[in-house]
């Protein structure tokens, strides 16, 4: 979940053609008749996330993204046909989710930028993030504390992904800076699989905890207990 990306700088995190992650794969089950719009989702940031990983020249990134802009932009929907990511976010309908393009930019962050600082850190988490989160909630104007929460997965994310430590703590710093921003929300039960992915961040979070890889059995019984209570 810095750029260029160098080889160790994003760890293993999945690529074409690969499942979703085990996490992804609960969420999704829990979005109901909605599961297969929000599988297209997480496999198009999986996507973006495999251009910033196997990334070494930021021009070359730049032109896989814009790629990506352009099948978003094709009215026609002829770009890109055949590609599996592609043919599902157009046959669930979540071609046209609002957050796809601020997604495309979160990412771009990485790929671009040789040092990544705070207000990189924060753009990227705007951009993915906050652009996700509205993307799986089908919302444009999306309510403060729901990007605020976008925002505090996407670094909670990265810190898990990263090889660089520095790069990890700072996301972590910033993303407890966030979690405030997410006090008294009430979310809808449409959006129950955003709770209680924002919900097991945001505890990850104020721990100091990053996410972490797989789905060891901890995690598991959070996710169930989060999902039953809440909390």
């Amino acid at each position: 979940m810095p750029a260029p990306p160098k080889p160790g700088r994003l760890a293993r995190m999945n690529g074409p053609g690969e499942d979703l992650s085990p996490l992804v794969t609960v969420l999704a089950a829990h979005a109901g008749p909605q599961a297969a719009r929000h599988r297209a989702l997480w496999a198009f940031d999986a996507r973006l996330a495999h251009v910033a990983r196997t990334t070494s020249e930021p021009a070359i990134g730049q032109m896989r993204l814009a790629w990506w802009n352009d099948v978003i932009d094709d009215a026609d929907a002829r770009k890109g046909r055949g590609e599996p990511v592609v043919d599902a976010l157009r046959a669930t309908g979540a071609m046209t989710a609002p957050g796809l393009v601020a997604m495309i930019d979160g990412w771009e962050i990485l790929v671009v930028e040789p040092d990544i600082d705070v207000e990189g850190l924060r753009a990227y988490a705007i951009g993915r993030g906050g652009g996700l989160f509205r993307a799986l909630a089908d919302v444009a104007d999306a309510p403060d504390w729901l990007e605020a929460a976008g925002q505090l997965w996407a670094l909670w994310d990265m810190a898990g992904h990263v090889g660089d430590v520095a790069l990890a703590d700072a996301a972590l710093a910033l993303a407890r800076e966030i979690a405030p921003q997410m006090d008294g929300a009430r979310w809808p039960r449409a959006w129950k699989p955003l709770r209680i992915v924002a919900t097991l961040a945001r505890q990850d979070v104020l721990a100091g905890r990053r996410a972490p890889l797989g789905m060891p059995r901890a995690l598991a019984w959070r996710l169930l207990r989060i999902a039953l209570v809440g909390r």
